[in-house]
């Protein structure tokens, strides 16, 4: 008799599992390589990291590029100084998502250590328009997360150009996005409830937790009279 019931539920089991195991982890980070074309500033080429890693931790919503430090005509003769280039959210709605991928929490840890290579303050920021560009940055990025064709000496100044490439030497390894970015990021669902936003370069910021209330002080004894009777 047990059989009987048993069977039912191992193969609504095994049909529920068919439908939900090959959608993507929530608790994962996911890497947004995105494109902005000619404006008010260069074409420029970044990428957002977006999720909870694996193992847990405090969720992030940040975006990372690289530049020059200033923009001047030295950057047309060579090396110049460069930096970390974090995007305003007007930027990010104004440019193009290109391509998705989830990481792993190894390569999350990766695309750190790589962001922290390139920061002036805690590693190298040479910028050179030719050899070490917006486009060379995301490039590494891309490696970390496993994508090949990423060697396109022709489009090494051409985001978009350089991204819709990559995407397309990487169908089936990749989440095609292909979106203006206003409507990319009206898509997103919420990272969750009282989410903390924080930098991977900084600590993570613990949420203030209310103190309970200190307990009302104990009365005072009350001193019992005895009553002596009289003689």
């Amino acid at each position: 008799m047990h059989r009987f019931v048993l069977r039912p539920l191992l193969a609504a089991l095994l049909v529920l599992t068919t439908l939900f195991g090959a959608a993507p982890a929530l608790a994962a980070v996911t890497i947004t390589f995105w494109s902005h074309e000619l404006g008010n500033s260069f074409p420029h080429a970044f990428f957002t990291l977006r999720g909870v890693p694996d193992a847990g931790g405090t969720p992030v919503d940040v975006n990372y590029g690289f530049t020059a430090k200033s923009v001047s005509p030295k950057i047309l003769m060579g090396t110049v100084a460069g930096r970390l280039d974090i995007s305003k959210p007007f930027y990010i709605a104004g440019s193009d998502a290109q391509f998705s991928v989830t990481l792993s929490d190894a390569q999350y840890a990766e695309v750190l250590a790589l962001i922290a290579a390139w920061d002036e303050k805690t590693g190298d920021a040479r910028y050179n328009l030719g050899t070490r560009n917006c486009i060379h940055f995301v490039k590494e990025a891309a490696r970390i997360a496993g994508l090949t064709g990423l060697d396109q000496p022709r489009l090494m100044k051409k985001p978009r150009s350089y991204l819709k490439a990559v995407a397309a030497a990487n169908e089936g390894h990749v989440t095609l996005v292909a979106m203006h970015g206003k409507a990319y990021l009206a898509s997103l669902p919420p990272l969750g409830p009282a989410v903390v936003v924080a930098s991977p370069l900084t600590a993570p910021v613990a949420p203030v937790t209310a103190l309970p209330p200190a307990p009302a002080p104990a009365p005072a004894p009350v001193q019992m009279v005895q009553t002596v009777p009289a003689q």
